[in-house]
């Protein structure tokens, strides 16, 4: 169970003296923290509950309502937005004489009191405020989910939204949503509104979800597989139109053939789908979204290595001309794009 469904599933009884609220995917950290915050109802003008931002917000002011006890109930709640000091985040709101006093307090915290600490980032496990949280809080942890989860938790999601797709739309929502957990959100409450009586199509989705610039890339590189001049030119026009900048294009497009040259050399070498992702994954140094590898791999079938190598060393080639005044960028942006529909795939 991911800790949404376990925040979810909660009662407000059952939380402790102390409740952690923690993690470096945004999207399901922010979904964490106004679902706390709601389910315990919290109230800016209610005495109840008292909310301090501790990066503009001293400890000592704070620590007042820690230490105190609630007058109109058995419990009061007091919030702690921004704890950064527990991440990995280069941040240090509390001096040290506060550290030790905060420290002091987590050893034993008041049975009247429900501490809420909401800390974005990840967890700096070195450090003694953080081993007191894990061993003695509840701790909620927005962590980057595995492909089935995500999967399986918005299929949940949009059913409790009352929303149902034809065949391979959901997956296709996924896509667009780049696998971000905020993005999907987003994508399936728009959804609603725009669609609330009927199934979702995939006009639907090409239609209602706005187009991001990587959306617009994809878009761009499908004519260029299929050496459409007309339709890649007309697409490239409205992208300066809206500001975008050919350097900033290229970038995009450079990181989408690097994907899909190493995705052919891997495949080539026997790797499937799950060791692909692992090894990308740790040469990048970074998790990347299994839909986006899927994608990939169905975009490169048709490819040749050969051909991939040519297009990585025809964009690098352009963004050194770009950057180094040899032409107008406009000019060899476009003679780029070109030569990438010229050659063989």
């Amino acid at each position: 169970m991911i800790a949404l469904e376990e925040l979810q599933k909660l009662t407000v009884d059952q939380l402790g003296p102390l409740t952690l609220v923690t993690g470096d995917d945004v999207g399901q950290y922010t979904e964490l923290r106004d679902t706390l915050l709601s389910k315990i109802g919290y109230d800016k003008d209610d005495l109840t509950y008292s909310f301090f931002d501790l990066s503009n917000t001293s400890y000592k002011e704070a620590e007042m309502d820690l230490v105190s006890l609630p007058f109109f109930a058995d419990y009061k709640f007091v919030i702690f937005d921004q704890l950064l000091d527990i991440t990995t985040a280069k941040k240090a709101y509390f001096k040290e004489q506060e550290l030790k006093a905060f420290e002091a307090y987590l050893e034993k915290p008041l049975e009247s009191t429900r501490l809420i600490i909401l800390a974005p980032g990840k967890l700096d496990g070195k450090r003694r405020l953080v081993k007191l949280l894990k061993r003695d809080a509840r701790v909620f942890e927005a962590t980057p989910l595995k492909e089935q989860e995500f999967k399986r938790f918005f299929q949940t999601y949009g059913d409790r939204l009352g929303l149902s797709f034809d065949s391979g739309v959901f997956d296709r929502l996924l896509v667009k949503s780049n696998g971000d957990f905020g993005q999907m959100v987003k994508n399936l409450t728009f959804l609603k509104d725009y669609k609330p009586d009927d199934s979702i199509t995939l006009d639907d989705i090409e239609e209602a979800i706005p187009k991001t610039l990587q959306d617009n890339v994809f878009q761009l590189i499908k004519h260029l597989l299929r050496k459409n001049a007309s339709k890649a030119s007309s697409l490239v026009h409205d992208l300066r139109l809206q500001g975008e900048d050919e350097i900033k294009l290229i970038a995009i497009l450079l990181g989408q053939f690097r994907l899909y040259l190493q995705l052919a050399i891997l495949q080539e070498s026997g790797k499937n789908e799950q060791q692909m992702l692992a090894h990308l994954s740790t040469v990048m140094g970074r998790k990347l979204n299994p839909y986006q590898i899927k994608y990939a791999l169905a975009d490169t079938r048709s490819l040749s290595i050969a051909y991939l190598k040519t297009a990585v060393g025809q964009l690098i080639e352009t963004d050194y001309q770009i950057k180094t005044g040899v032409n107008d960028k406009a000019y060899l942006f476009d003679i780029c794009l070109l030569k990438l529909m010229a050659s063989p795939l």
